[in-house]
């Protein structure tokens, strides 16, 4: 059972990440991306090999150390649900990084890339696209997109005409009228 779901786990993440790289200007790419549920799948094989090992993982968590963690991951449960763990958690920062570039633009020949790094080495492609990113950002015209303003012509710490908070993503004043957040996809000068 361990070696199936240990099988199991990558490929219900497989076609995830193909769409992403393979396919990521395909309308169903991004109506599927969109869902948070697409890590479902490898979270419910952790689930399975982790829960009968909580007697090993348990410790290993909650007072990690190197030799206590080797030990665990000799038994071969643990060791799939740490490939299982990982594989989600891949997929799930995959997921953003796919979201978050074709919210701002980033060609895919770009993100392809990145994405086979982080199927990989996950941590390295995270790093690698939040540098693309920030570079990005820098790169656009008009500068920093919206997010990392705090002040100025109603930003949230905007003192003239009341106060102003960013609650959830949208700007609620007092006082004014403000512009409606822009739902995930919306392009435009401040998206």
């Amino acid at each position: 059972m361990t070696g199936l779901l240990f099988d199991l786990v990558f490929w219900f993440a497989a076609p995830f990440w193909a769409l992403m790289i393979l396919a990521p200007t395909w309308s169903w790419t991004r109506r599927i991306a969109n869902s948070p549920w697409i890590v479902a799948p490898p979270l419910l094989g952790y689930a399975l090999l982790a829960v009968p090992r909580l007697d090993v993982l348990w410790p290993v968590v909650t007072t990690p150390t190197l030799d206590g963690l080797q030990s665990a991951l000799t038994d071969p449960a643990v060791a799939a649900a740490a490939w299982a763990h990982m594989i989600a958690f891949d997929l799930f920062v995959g997921r953003w990084m796919y979201l978050d570039s074709r919210d701002r633009g980033i060609h895919p020949l770009v993100m392809a890339p990145l994405l086979v790094v982080t199927i990989l080495l996950a941590p390295l492609g995270a790093l690698g696209y939040l540098l693309l990113r920030a570079g990005h950002q820098l790169l656009r015209p008009g500068g920093p997109v919206a997010g990392t303003a705090g002040a100025g012509a109603g930003g949230p710490t905007s003192g003239a005409g009341g106060a102003t908070a960013d609650v959830g993503g949208s700007r609620a004043g007092a006082g004014r009228s403000e512009a409606p957040h822009r739902p995930r996809g919306d392009t435009g000068p401040d998206a």
